[in-house]
This record gives C-alpha cells, sequence and structure tokens, in this order.
C-alpha cells in the first residue's frame, strides 16, 4: 500500500514538471490531489469490515477521499 501512495505523489510530481502553462499546473495538480485522495480514502477504508462489506468500505473510501482530495486542491 505504501508503494501505490509513494507513485501517487511521484506521478503528481511528474505531471506537474511537465505542466508549461498556469492552467495545465492547476489540472496536474488536480489530477494528482484527487488520485492520492482516492489511494489514501481506499486504504483507510480497506481497514475496516470484512468480506463484502470490506470491497463496499474500500470502494467507498476511495470515492470519499478522491472528493475531498479534488476539494482540497480548490479543482
Amino acid at each position: 500500500m505504501k508503494t501505490g501512495i509513494l507513485a501517487a505523489f511521484g506521478a503528481a510530481v511528474m505531471l506537474q514538471g511537465c505542466a508549461s502553462t498556469p492552467e495545465q499546473e492547476r489540472q496536474a495538480g488536480c489530477i494528482g490531489a484527487t488520485a492520492t485522495g482516492a489511494i489514501v480514502g481506499g486504504v483507510i477504508g480497506n481497514q475496516f469490515g470484512g468480506g463484502t462489506g470490506k470491497d463496499i468500505l474500500t470502494a467507498g473510501g476511495a470515492v470519499a477521499g478522491g472528493l475531498a482530495g479534488n476539494a482540497a486542491a480548490g479543482c
């Protein structure tokens, strides 16, 4: 799980390095924030429940984390 989080941060940094205009930089930041939030939310959701409930909580955590990351980045 830590590898996935590190990969998301690395991808966000690389995307921002490729951006050449302020709008592209903002979009790259939004993508990175949303992806990172989804990964972290999924990891947290995966810590709870069991069986099908665990799957539902993992998916719900990923969606909620993605939305929170997107909102936190001001996208």
